[in-house]
């Protein structure tokens, strides 16, 4: 199936300000953030075979017996083993979700080292890694380390993008908040329900995601027009999309769109998102390029954690039982 969303080749780096092709592919991002907030990025430099190692350790991470996997049941940091059933997409916007996404995943988070003065703070936690997956671990964080990488260098093409200095993102993302989530979605039974989903409809919480798919698609993103347009995977690319933080950040001059995942593949699906966030304690203020006399700030300032954390606190089964 043909790509329905934007592609942005990046020729193999993302390109600083000084470098003639930046100027182009900022004003590329723009419109593709302006209209359905998604896009295919190509050519992005990040290893392909640190894309396949986590493919291949998602695989057998989920493989492993239930007990197991339960053994690192997801903790108060936000970290570990996600079953299914746990989750309902309460917090949505778009659609009322009732029943628990039926996908189960691997939650690791950015390390906080013991020593440091934020540890034990809310989502400032150990991660947890299962025993029984050789090389699981090393696996995951190279692919942390090299997305990150490569968020750091993106960050500044989308301060470009948004007209502002290429750097001036880049004091919100000092200490900057990282999900890695390893999503196994098991193939749709026969007869099950419409508002039965992998993932329902939902908006991601925060700045921008980053999403490796394996070849099974299933992902869907609602156009302006209410349609369900699918966006079905293309090799050696990532699916971006605006989150909630950077549609609210940009005054909504970018797009948080819906999407959602079924998959009527008949076989195990898997995919990696990468969500990219800023510090916990960064003040979301309307940016300085996205208002005017005739388009006022829409949205009070807030504090990134505070934000986050109610979105979780309302949509994760653990949180409501921990208080």
């Amino acid at each position: 199936m043909s790509p329905t969303l934007p592609v942005i080749d990046l020729g193999g780096a993302v390109p600083g300000a000084e470098c003639p092709r930046a100027s182009g592919l900022a004003a590329a991002l723009d419109e593709a953030f302006r209209g359905t907030g998604f896009c295919y990025v190509a050519q992005t430099g990040v290893d392909p075979a640190v894309v396949d190692r986590v493919f291949d350790a998602a695989r057998r991470f989920h493989a492993l017996p239930a007990g197991e996997k339960q053994a690192i049941a997801i903790n108060e940091f936000h970290r570990g083993y996600i079953a299914p059933a746990t989750s309902v997409i309460r917090s949505s916007s778009v659609a009322r979700v009732t029943r628990p996404n039926s996908s189960e995943s691997f939650m690791a988070m950015h390390e906080v080292d013991p020593d440091d003065d934020a540890f034990g703070r809310p989502l400032q936690g150990p991660n947890q890694w299962p025993e029984g997956v050789p090389g699981f671990r090393a696996a995951v964080t190279a692919y942390r380390e090299a997305l990150t990488g490569f968020a750091r260098r993106f960050n500044r093409l989308l301060a470009l993008a948004l007209g502002l200095p290429e750097r001036f993102l880049d004091p919100h993302f000092e200490r900057p908040t990282i999900w890695l989530r390893l999503m196994h979605y098991p193939p749709e039974p026969p007869g099950a329900p419409a508002d039965q989903y992998g993932a329902a409809p939902h908006t991601d919480y925060g700045f921008i995601t980053f999403l490796a798919q394996d070849g099974l698609g299933g992902l869907e993103v609602r156009a302006r027009d209410g349609r369900w347009i699918p966006a079905p995977p293309v090799p050696g690319t990532f699916v971006v999309n605006v989150a909630d933080m950077l549609a609210r950040w940009s005054n909504d001059r970018w797009t948080s769109t819906p999407h959602r995942v079924r998959n009527a593949s008949g076989r195990d699906r898997y995919s990696v998102p990468f969500f990219w966030d800023t510090d916990l304690e960064s003040e979301i203020a309307c940016l300085p390029t996205c208002s005017g006399p005739d388009n006022p700030p829409r949205y009070e300032p807030v504090r990134y954690g505070e934000y986050v954390i109610g979105r979780l606190d309302r949509n994760y089964a653990y949180r409501q039982r921990t208080g």
